[in-house]
């Protein structure tokens, strides 16, 4: 993508697991933890390729059109996959500086913050919390807001509304490939990442630097 330097961002809208919070594996040892008793575990390629990115229950309804699990059995499954990622996340997910002086020099330009997530709001923040991040986000969505999760456009349209901006003036951080799809549907500039260690003021100082 050809770097946009104007000065039309409002807004920077963030993804939360593989963005904000390192919680990708974590989501994904869970979730095998809950479906092992059903001999129906996603091996790593497989999640890299068709899962990553999705809402819990999204998985599990494919699981379920694929034979591999009841349908009857997905409250079970998610309720057990939502307390083993919540374990983890209370082990492993603390404050990152970088992030914390990123949402620092983002106040002090008056740039609106936002957070859209497949996960669900217990979830999200209880994650948030734990990364010191809570504070400084203006509007959370998570896929219990919406009707339709990434890779549908919705959650950011309805992110930008909230915040009082167009998807044109804002800016969104994401690293999955259902995520980059949902930004772009919805009109918004996509920043790719590869994990949490990209995600830093160095990032977004390229995009924002003619905003004081």
């Amino acid at each position: 993508m050809e770097l946009d330097k104007h000065s039309g961002y409002l807004a920077v809208i963030f993804d939360m697991d593989g963005v904000l919070v390192d919680a990708r594996d974590w989501h994904y040892r869970a979730l095998n933890d809950a479906l092992e008793i059903f001999d129906a575990r996603i091996d790593s390629e497989e999640h890299e390729e068709r899962f990553n990115g999705l809402p819990t229950r999204v998985k599990l309804q494919m699981l379920t059109e694929e034979g591999r699990i009841p349908a009857h059995l997905h409250t079970l499954i998610d309720e057990v996959k939502q307390e083993r990622t919540l374990r983890e996340a209370a082990q492993r997910c603390f404050p990152r500086v970088e992030h914390l002086l990123m949402m620092e020099w983002l106040r002090r330009r008056d740039i609106k913050v936002g957070l859209a997530t497949n996960s669900i709001r217990r979830t999200t923040m209880t994650m948030l919390d734990f990364a010191g991040l809570t504070g400084y986000i203006d509007v959370v969505l998570t896929n219990e807001d919406v009707k339709q999760a990434k890779p549908s456009p919705e959650i950011y349209i309805e992110c930008a509304q909230r915040l009082g901006v167009s998807p044109s003036q804002s800016l969104v951080v994401e690293d999955s490939e259902y995520g980059v799809e949902s930004a772009t549907r919805a009109g918004c500039t996509v920043i790719a990442v590869s994990g949490v260690e990209d995600v830093s003021e160095e990032l977004l100082r390229p995009y924002l630097e003619q905003i004081r």
